[in-house]
């Protein structure tokens, strides 16, 4: 997803606005219904614990062809996943399916917030009109560390955000 618009990108990657990503994710191995439980659960990855998410085994998606091919062993299955977390830390699918012991072979975002990939192929785009009120809102929590008042957003109440460039002091 491209945006040069500020404010759009502050809203979908800002953590704050929790919104959901949804992966397809090719597993080496065949899932067990244990280790689907521990991802829905929550990984502890050692930094830091997951939020639990939404997990789900699904059919082989039909997807662009990769390059290079995605290494294919006879004797080791594999198996997609659909995932869909409301954090995003640095390669946090991959870290979670491997500390299950599924390795991860292939990883496509197909969606951020209501937006999916749907048919778009590579190299080809889509052009959208956003509008910041029509996004979901979700509850987050604020500077502060409480929770938003009900009703309200916090980007309501929060003052505007001001820069300044520091300039060398002249000699």
């Amino acid at each position: 997803m491209l945006t040069g618009e500020g404010s759009l990108q502050h809203r979908i990657s800002d953590p704050r606005w929790k919104l959901p990503k949804t992966y397809w994710v090719q597993v080496e191995g065949q899932a067990s219904e244990a280790q689907l439980e521990q991802l829905r659960a929550g990984v502890d990855l050692g930094d830091f614990i997951t939020r639990p998410a939404q997990v789900r085994q699904i059919d082989t998606p039909e997807l662009w062809p990769r390059v290079p091919p995605v290494r294919f062993r006879k004797t080791v299955p594999d198996c997609w996943l659909e995932i869909i977390i409301s954090e995003g830390k640095n390669r946090q699918v991959r870290r979670m399916t491997a500390k299950v012991g599924l390795p991860t072979l292939r990883l496509v975002r197909v969606a951020i917030g209501p937006w999916r990939l749907d048919d778009l192929a590579p190299g080809e785009l889509r052009q959208l009109t956003v509008n910041l009120e029509d996004l979901p809102r979700v509850p987050h929590a604020n500077r502060a560390g409480g929770a938003a008042p009900a009703g309200r957003s916090p980007s309501a109440t929060a003052p505007s955000p001001t820069f300044r460039f520091a300039r060398k002091p002249k000699r």
